[in-house]
C-alpha cells in the first residue's frame, strides 16, 4: 500500500463506482478477478448505513448531496445545472428511480452501426437480469396517488392505451404505472446497494472512496498500464493491465483527454502531450431536451393529495406515457409524465413534462485545464439541429400534454395553466419560449461513442475498448452512439452487464467482437 492507502497494483481498475461501474466491479469480483474501484466521491457504506445522506436514500425526489457541480456556464440563455452524483453508486443514488428500457430499434440500431453483440435480442436477458438485481417493481394502479391516477385514467381518451408497464421493447405508444427500484418505505435501491453490497466482503474487491483519477497511464507500447489517482492531497499510481472507465458522459472523456487521448489540437493547446489522436473523444454529447408545464391546481386536488400523504408514502411521480411526435409513425419518441413536488414552490405544485427522446442536436465536453478538479466545458447545444426537429418534437409533446390536461376530470383538478401559459399557445410562441428556457431530461450520453474502426468519430469498439489504446475500456453512458428511447439508468446498468460479460468471455478464452484504430504520434 502507498501513503494514500491504495495498492500499487491491481488486476483491474474500475474508474468510477457509479451506475455502470458498480455493475462491472461486482460481476468481475464474483468471477474471482482482483478488482480495485476508485470512486471520486465518498463510500457511505452498505444499505442501511447511517452515513448515507437522507436525500440520496429518499426516492420521493431527486437528491442533491455529493454533486459534482457541473453546469452549462455561458452556453445557454440561462444557466443550467447538470446534476451528477459524486458518490459510490453515482447517479443511481439521486435519480428518479424510474427504470425504463426503450425500444428494440434503439439497440438494433447500435448493432447495425457496426457494434455486434448489442442487438435488442442479445441485450434482453441483461435487462431482465438487471431488473431483478435492482428489485424493480411496477406500481399497481391502486397505489397511484389521486394526481397520478387522474393522468393514467385520461390516457385512453387521447389515444394512449393503458399498458401493464412501459418496458416491452417491441411496444409502441401507451400509458402505464412506472417501474421503479424503490424498496421498503420509499428507499431508492441504488446500484451500489444492488450490486456492490453482495460482494463487499470478497477479498479480491477493494472499494476506495474519495479517490479521484487524474489520467490513464500509457506505456511505451501504447497500451494502458494503470492510472494516476489523487487521494488525500497526494498523487498515487496504480499499475493494472486493464482500466475500465465508468465516469459517465462528462467524466470519462475528461479522463481520456487528460491522458493525452483525444483531438490532438485541443490537447496541444492545453500543453498535454498527445498519446493518441482520437477526434471523437468528448464529441457527440447529446441529451433529451425537455419542457415542463405547470398549472395552478384546485382545492379539490390539494385535499385529495393531502389525504393520500396521510395514508402513507405518496411519491411525486408514478405514471409514464410513451407518445409519438410527427416524426415517429411506428413506435414512440416522447415521454410524458406528471409531477407533484412540494419542495419547489413552498407547497403543492402541479407539473407535467414532455421529453424528446431521439434528439438530433449534438454538443461536446472539453477540458478547461489540466487540473482533475477543473470543471469541464459542457455544451449540449440544445435545440441546435439545423432542421429544428428537436423543437418540433417538443412542441408535439406539449400539445399532447395539454390534450391530456384538457380531458374532463383532469381539467377540473388542474385549473389554469401557469407555465408557459396562454401566451404560448401557437407554435411560434412555443418555439420562442422553448429556446429561451432550454431544459434537460438529465440523460447525457455519447462522448466516447462506440463504433467500428472505420468510423472516424468512434472512440471505442463493441467491447468498449478505446480504439488504439489496448487495456482501456469504457463502460458507461459515454459509450452510447445514440441515446435510447428511455431514461438511461437501466440502459447504463445493462452496458455495465454487457462490458463485464465481454471481459469475462475474453478471459475465459471465448473471445468477443471488436476492432482497433488509432494514431500514436
Amino acid at each position: 500500500m502507498g501513503a494514500t492507502g491504495l495498492p500499487h497494483e491491481a488486476e483491474v481498475v474500475i474508474v468510477g463506482g457509479g451506475t455502470a461501474g458498480a455493475v462491472v466491479a461486482a460481476r468481475l469480483a464474483q468471477a474471482g478477478v482482483e478488482v480495485l474501484v476508485l470512486e471520486a466521491g465518498p463510500d457511505p457504506g452498505p444499505f442501511g448505513d447511517p452515513r448515507w445522506p437522507a436525500d440520496l436514500v429518499d426516492a420521493r425526489r431527486l437528491g442533491h448531496s455529493c454533486d459534482w457541480g457541473f453546469d452549462s456556464g455561458d452556453t445557454l440563455p440561462q444557466p443550467m445545472r447538470f446534476e451528477r452524483s459524486r458518490v459510490l453508486g453515482g447517479c443511481s443514488t439521486h435519480n428518479g428511480a424510474v427504470q425504463t428500457w426503450g425500444h428494440a430499434r434503439d439497440y438494433d440500431g447500435w448493432a447495425a452501426a457496426g457494434n455486434p453483440g448489442w442487438s435488442a435480442a442479445e441485450l434482453l436477458p441483461l435487462f431482465e437480469r438487471a431488473s431483478q438485481q435492482l428489485r424493480v417493481r411496477t406500481y399497481a394502479v391502486e397505489e397511484l396517488t389521486p394526481w397520478q391516477r387522474a393522468w393514467h385514467d385520461a390516457g385512453p381518451a387521447v389515444g394512449l392505451p393503458q399498458l401493464r408497464d412501459v418496458n416491452d421493447l417491441a411496444e409502441g405508444v401507451g400509458i402505464a404505472p412506472e417501474s421503479v427500484n424503490v424498496v421498503g418505505d420509499g428507499v431508492r435501491f441504488n446500484n451500489a446497494f444492488a450490486y456492490l453490497d453482495p460482494v463487499r466482503a470478497l477479498p479480491n474487491l477493494t472499494i476506495a472512496g474519495d479517490a479521484l483519477v487524474d489520467r490513464v497511464l500509457i506505456g511505451p507500447d501504447g497500451a494502458a498500464r494503470g492510472v494516476a489517482v489523487v487521494r488525500g492531497g497526494a498523487v498515487h499510481e496504480v499499475a493494472a493491465p486493464l482500466v475500465v472507465l465508468c465516469g459517465g458522459a462528462f467524466c470519462t472523456p475528461t479522463v481520456l483527454l487528460r491522458s493525452g487521448v483525444g483531438p490532438a489540437a485541443q490537447l496541444r493547446a492545453l500543453g498535454i502531450e498527445v498519446a493518441l489522436d482520437l477526434p471523437g473523444v468528448g464529441e457527440n454529447l447529446h441529451d433529451q431536451p425537455f419542457a415542463m408545464l405547470r398549472w395552478e391546481g384546485s382545492p379539490q386536488l390539494v385535499a385529495a393529495m393531502d389525504a393520500a400523504v396521510a395514508r402513507g408514502w405518496a411519491p411525486d411521480e408514478q405514471v409514464l406515457a410513451k407518445a409519438a411526435s410527427r416524426f415517429e409513425p411506428d413506435a414512440f419518441d416522447l415521454h410524458l409524465f406528471a409531477y407533484s413536488p412540494t419542495h419547489i414552490h413552498g407547497g403543492w405544485s402541479w407539473h407535467a413534462g414532455a421529453s424528446a427522446l431521439r434528439p438530433r442536436s449534438r454538443g461536446h465536453v472539453r477540458l478547461t485545464g489540466r487540473d482533475p478538479e477543473a470543471k469541464p466545458l459542457i455544451d449540449h447545444r440544445f435545440l441546435s439541429d439545423p432542421a429544428g426537429d428537436d423543437v418540433a418534437m417538443l412542441i408535439d409533446g406539449i400539445a399532447q400534454v395539454r390534450e391530456l390536461a384538457a380531458t374532463g376530470p383532469l381539467a377540473a383538478l388542474l385549473g389554469r395553466e401557469l407555465t408557459p401559459g396562454a401566451d404560448a399557445a401557437q407554435p411560434a410562441a412555443l418555439e420562442a419560449w422553448l429556446r429561451a428556457h432550454p431544459d434537460s431530461y438529465w440523460h447525457p450520453v455519447g462522448t466516447a461513442k462506440m463504433g467500428p474502426a472505420s468510423d472516424s468519430a468512434a472512440v471505442c469498439d463493441a467491447r468498449g475498448e478505446v480504439h488504439g489504446l489496448p487495456g482501456c475500456r469504457v463502460a458507461d453512458a459515454a459509450l452510447m452512439p445514440s441515446v435510447p428511447r428511455a431514461a438511461t439508468a437501466m440502459p447504463v446498468t445493462v452496458i455495465g452487464e454487457r462490458i463485464a460479460a465481454s471481459i469475462l468471455d475474453e478471459r475465459a478464452g471465448r473471445g468477443d467482437a471488436g476492432g482497433a484504430r488509432g494514431a500514436h504520434p
